[in-house]
């Protein structure tokens, strides 16, 4: 049943559908835009976080990007429905998907028929993210180049990285990118990835050595040309009562920061919560 005018469009109950951001390391060789390139002497290179994107084939914002998405079915959850959305643009099924949050502004829709998206979040290795090979009107883009997206998507994702970057202390983190064992190189290509600045590699080793988060694996690998790199591990948290206590604790640190993270979100998007 189509709606006659703008009024009824507004008035009419929303439309519900899943939207997906999925964040993985940069292919390899990625190292962003050299001072060269940007033309600011002070400006360094460093890992990136890429993201694929669908270019929109129907109004509104046509032959604009957006975040894969779909809508929802009755004979799926919302959890399937955001595997069937990424699934049929890009080919991706991540091990883990996470709910990052509900948008739902009147104003979203741009005219058309109000909408909810429940957006969905993950973090997927370089193995997961298939070379980053482009499909049919799917493109992988670095997070800091990202082209005019269709609807609210640019600030969903600027919520998304303002998650990411609250969370760059959990172990979790840097094994969802880089698999459980890693070398320091490689984890300070995540930490740089993350935080979306150079950090300075030799600080950085002194840094992660000395916190006690990390055990050698007894590994090397070889990095290029360079010497033999060890192989680390994040030393597993201790077991209370069946639940890892890392757990347990990120549980007390997202009851904390829920306030300062809906506040952060009132400010990205005034017009997201309802």
């Amino acid at each position: 049943m189509g709606f006659g005018n703008v009024s009824e469009r507004r008035s009419a109950p929303p439309q519900v559908g899943v939207s997906v951001v999925i964040l993985a390391l940069g292919p390899k060789g990625d190292t962003g835009n050299s001072a060269a390139d940007s033309g600011n002497a002070a400006s360094s290179a460093h890992s990136r976080l890429w993201l694929p994107l669908v270019k929109r084939v129907r109004q509104p914002f046509l032959g604009c990007w957006a975040l894969p998405g779909g809508d929802l079915r009755s004979d799926r959850s919302l959890e399937q429905s955001a595997y069937a959305a990424l699934e049929s643009t890009t080919d991706l099924h991540p091990r883990y998907l996470e709910q990052l949050y509900t948008f739902g502004g009147p104003t979203r829709s741009h005219g058309g028929l109000p909408m909810v998206s429940v957006v969905y979040w993950a973090l997927v290795g370089q193995t997961e993210a298939a070379g980053f090979e482009d499909g049919d009107n799917v493109r992988w883009f670095p997070e800091d180049e990202l082209p005019e997206l269709a609807f609210d998507h640019r600030q969903i994702i600027d919520y998304a990285l303002l998650r990411l970057r609250s969370k760059i202390e959990y172990s979790d983190v840097a094994t969802r990118l880089l698999g459980p064992t890693f070398t320091l190189r490689q984890l300070h290509g995540v930490y740089e990835a993350i935080g979306g600045e150079t950090l300075d590699l030799a600080n950085f080793r002194r840094k992660m050595l000395a916190s006690g988060d990390l055990e050698d694996t007894g590994e090397k690998v070889r990095e290029g040309r360079q010497r033999p790199a060890t192989i680390y591990r994040y030393i597993p948290k201790p077991v209370e009562n069946g639940t890892p206590h890392e757990s347990d604790g990120d549980d007390i640190v997202e009851l904390s920061r829920q306030g300062e993270r809906e506040d952060a979100l009132d400010a990205l998007i005034p017009s997201a919560r309802i």
